[in-house]
Protein backbone atom coordinates (compact mmCIF):
# COMPACT_ATOMS: atom_id res chain seq x y z
CA UNK A 1 0.00 0.00 0.00
CA UNK A 2 1.41 3.44 -1.04
CA UNK A 3 1.82 6.27 1.89
CA UNK A 4 -0.58 8.03 0.63
CA UNK A 5 -3.67 6.20 0.70
CA UNK A 6 -2.19 4.62 4.05
CA UNK A 7 -2.03 8.03 5.47
CA UNK A 8 -5.69 8.72 3.89
CA UNK A 9 -7.18 5.68 5.85
CA UNK A 10 -5.19 6.61 8.85
CA UNK A 11 -6.59 9.50 9.11
CA UNK A 12 -10.26 8.73 8.26
CA UNK A 13 -10.17 5.96 11.23
CA UNK A 14 -8.95 8.40 13.16
CA UNK A 15 -11.83 10.46 12.35
CA UNK A 16 -14.49 8.44 12.38
CA UNK A 17 -13.27 7.11 16.22
CA UNK A 18 -13.10 10.94 17.40
CA UNK A 19 -16.58 11.41 16.35
CA UNK A 20 -18.24 8.39 18.43
CA UNK A 21 -15.97 9.58 21.61
CA UNK A 22 -18.80 12.09 21.96
CA UNK A 23 -21.70 9.53 21.71
CA UNK A 24 -19.81 7.01 23.77
CA UNK A 25 -19.56 9.27 27.12
CA UNK A 26 -23.61 10.03 26.09
CA UNK A 27 -24.22 6.25 26.20
CA UNK A 28 -21.50 6.18 29.54
CA UNK A 29 -24.01 8.74 30.95
CA UNK A 30 -27.00 6.92 29.67
CA UNK A 31 -26.20 3.56 31.37
CA UNK A 32 -24.89 5.18 34.30
CA UNK A 33 -28.00 7.16 34.90
CA UNK A 34 -30.12 3.91 34.67
CA UNK A 35 -28.30 1.76 36.76
CA UNK A 36 -28.46 5.06 39.64
CA UNK A 37 -32.01 5.37 39.06
CA UNK A 38 -31.99 1.53 40.23
CA UNK A 39 -30.08 2.11 42.99
CA UNK A 40 -31.88 5.20 44.02
CA UNK A 41 -35.69 4.14 43.64
CA UNK A 42 -36.29 6.36 40.70
CA UNK A 43 -39.04 4.50 39.15
CA UNK A 44 -39.53 7.40 36.35
CA UNK A 45 -36.03 7.74 35.23
CA UNK A 46 -35.26 4.07 35.20
CA UNK A 47 -38.09 3.48 32.58
CA UNK A 48 -37.80 6.39 31.27
CA UNK A 49 -34.37 5.74 29.86
CA UNK A 50 -36.07 2.95 28.19
CA UNK A 51 -37.30 2.94 24.49
CA UNK A 52 -41.04 2.31 24.24
CA UNK A 53 -40.37 -1.23 23.09
CA UNK A 54 -37.41 -2.01 24.85
CA UNK A 55 -37.30 -5.51 26.09
CA UNK A 56 -34.96 -6.89 29.18
CA UNK A 57 -33.65 -10.29 29.81
CA UNK A 58 -33.02 -11.10 33.29
CA UNK A 59 -30.69 -13.94 34.56
CA UNK A 60 -33.66 -16.45 35.18
CA UNK A 61 -34.42 -18.01 32.08
CA UNK A 62 -37.89 -17.67 32.03
CA UNK A 63 -37.14 -14.04 32.45
CA UNK A 64 -37.97 -11.93 29.41
CA UNK A 65 -39.94 -8.81 29.75
CA UNK A 66 -41.38 -6.30 27.13
CA UNK A 67 -41.12 -2.84 28.96
CA UNK A 68 -44.64 -2.62 30.46
CA UNK A 69 -44.23 -6.54 31.74
CA UNK A 70 -40.88 -5.09 33.39
CA UNK A 71 -42.09 -2.14 34.69
CA UNK A 72 -44.89 -4.30 36.74
CA UNK A 73 -42.44 -6.49 37.70
CA UNK A 74 -39.92 -3.73 39.59
CA UNK A 75 -42.43 -1.50 40.89
CA UNK A 76 -42.69 -2.80 44.19
CA UNK A 77 -39.26 -3.35 44.41
CA UNK A 78 -39.05 0.82 43.65
CA UNK A 79 -41.77 1.12 46.32
CA UNK A 80 -39.68 -0.18 48.56
CA UNK A 81 -36.83 2.79 48.51
CA UNK A 82 -34.43 0.47 46.78
CA UNK A 83 -34.58 -1.38 43.56
CA UNK A 84 -31.40 -3.07 42.77
CA UNK A 85 -28.23 -1.60 42.73
CA UNK A 86 -25.54 -2.47 40.21
CA UNK A 87 -22.65 -0.55 39.02
CA UNK A 88 -20.78 -0.92 36.13
CA UNK A 89 -16.67 -1.68 36.72
CA UNK A 90 -15.53 -2.82 33.63
CA UNK A 91 -17.49 -1.58 29.94
CA UNK A 92 -17.03 -1.75 26.24
CA UNK A 93 -19.38 0.24 23.75
CA UNK A 94 -19.58 0.26 20.21
CA UNK A 95 -21.78 2.79 17.45
CA UNK A 96 -22.86 2.03 14.41
CA UNK A 97 -21.15 4.21 11.61
CA UNK A 98 -24.40 6.49 11.53
CA UNK A 99 -24.08 6.95 15.60
CA UNK A 100 -27.59 6.01 16.00
CA UNK A 101 -27.13 2.37 17.01
CA UNK A 102 -24.79 0.93 19.96
CA UNK A 103 -23.91 -2.03 21.52
CA UNK A 104 -22.25 -2.45 24.64
CA UNK A 105 -20.65 -5.18 27.34
CA UNK A 106 -20.35 -4.45 31.00
CA UNK A 107 -19.11 -6.22 33.88
CA UNK A 108 -20.99 -5.01 37.09
CA UNK A 109 -20.84 -4.84 41.19
CA UNK A 110 -23.87 -6.78 42.25
CA UNK A 111 -25.68 -8.21 45.22
CA UNK A 112 -24.93 -11.59 42.94
CA UNK A 113 -21.53 -10.48 43.17
CA UNK A 114 -19.28 -10.15 38.86
CA UNK A 115 -22.45 -10.22 37.12
CA UNK A 116 -22.34 -8.89 32.90
CA UNK A 117 -24.57 -6.43 31.35
CA UNK A 118 -25.13 -6.48 27.61
CA UNK A 119 -27.44 -4.99 25.26
CA UNK A 120 -28.36 -2.43 22.44
CA UNK A 121 -29.30 1.58 22.45
CA UNK A 122 -30.69 3.34 20.02
CA UNK A 123 -30.92 7.11 19.37
CA UNK A 124 -34.68 8.79 19.81
CA UNK A 125 -35.30 12.36 19.62
CA UNK A 126 -31.49 12.84 19.86
CA UNK A 127 -30.89 11.00 23.37
CA UNK A 128 -29.68 7.45 23.86
CA UNK A 129 -31.96 4.84 25.13
CA UNK A 130 -31.21 1.59 26.66
CA UNK A 131 -33.39 -0.65 23.84
CA UNK A 132 -32.86 -4.17 24.66
CA UNK A 133 -30.54 -5.33 27.92
CA UNK A 134 -29.58 -8.62 29.19
CA UNK A 135 -28.46 -9.48 32.61
CA UNK A 136 -26.14 -13.02 33.39
CA UNK A 137 -24.62 -14.10 36.42
CA UNK A 138 -20.74 -14.78 35.80
CA UNK A 139 -19.35 -18.44 36.32
CA UNK A 140 -15.55 -19.00 36.43
CA UNK A 141 -15.23 -21.61 33.77
CA UNK A 142 -13.83 -23.78 36.44
CA UNK A 143 -16.84 -23.90 38.37
CA UNK A 144 -19.79 -24.80 35.55
CA UNK A 145 -19.90 -28.16 36.10
CA UNK A 146 -21.16 -27.56 40.04
CA UNK A 147 -23.51 -25.11 38.52
CA UNK A 148 -24.95 -27.35 35.81
CA UNK A 149 -25.66 -29.98 38.83
CA UNK A 150 -27.21 -27.34 40.84
CA UNK A 151 -29.85 -26.21 37.62
CA UNK A 152 -30.12 -29.52 36.00
CA UNK A 153 -33.66 -30.29 37.09
CA UNK A 154 -34.97 -27.11 37.19
CA UNK A 155 -33.70 -26.69 33.24
CA UNK A 156 -34.48 -30.04 32.39
CA UNK A 157 -38.15 -29.07 33.49
CA UNK A 158 -38.04 -25.82 31.97
CA UNK A 159 -36.55 -27.45 28.81
CA UNK A 160 -39.44 -30.36 28.39
CA UNK A 161 -42.15 -27.32 28.49
CA UNK A 162 -40.22 -24.94 26.45
CA UNK A 163 -39.99 -28.12 23.50
CA UNK A 164 -43.82 -29.10 24.06
CA UNK A 165 -44.58 -25.12 22.82
CA UNK A 166 -42.97 -25.68 19.34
Amino acid sequence: MNRTLFSFLLLCSTLGAVGQEPEKEGIHQTLDTWHRAASEADFDTYFDLLTEDAVFVGTDATEVWGKAAFMSFSKPYFDRGKAWSFTAVQRNIYVDSGQNIAWFDELLDTWMLLCRGSGVLKKVNGEWKISHYVLSITIPNDEVNPVIALKKENDSTLLQTLIRRD
